[in-house]
């Protein structure tokens, strides 16, 4: 798969979305970033602790899938972002979108990206 074209295509789905990377298992971006022209609302050094933390979530959250099934993507609705992440594999999909983001149809749009 070709991530880079992954986070483009994923940008291009909503205007509202500030922030499209793909993260490893170790929770280093190694994919995508911010939109061009658009600053990162956290310091460059939170960053890797957000990464960090968003694989720990990930992971801990698989402990349910032979229950509940695997987790297609979860979100956080917060005052400054909308923040979604998509499990890939041993890989996040990690977005970060401005208020005003249809996240009732969008996280649908790029599940069928991450489908093909």
């Amino acid at each position: 798969m070709d991530f880079e074209k992954l986070c483009k295509k994923v940008l291009e789905t909503d205007s509202k979305i500030r922030f499209a990377g793909a993260i490893n298992g170790k929770g280093r971006l190694f994919a995508g970033g911010m939109r061009e022209g658009l600053k990162s609302l956290e310091e460059s050094k939170d960053d890797e602790m957000l990464y960090m933390e968003l694989v720990l979530r990930t992971k801990m959250r698989r402990e349910f899938d032979h229950v509940l099934g695997p987790v297609k993507f979860a979100m956080s609705y917060r005052e400054k972002a909308i923040v979604m992440s998509f499990p890939m594999d041993e890989n996040v999909l990690l977005i970060s979108a401005e208020q005003g983001f249809d996240y009732a149809n969008a996280p649908f749009k790029i599940l069928k990206i991450l489908d093909h």
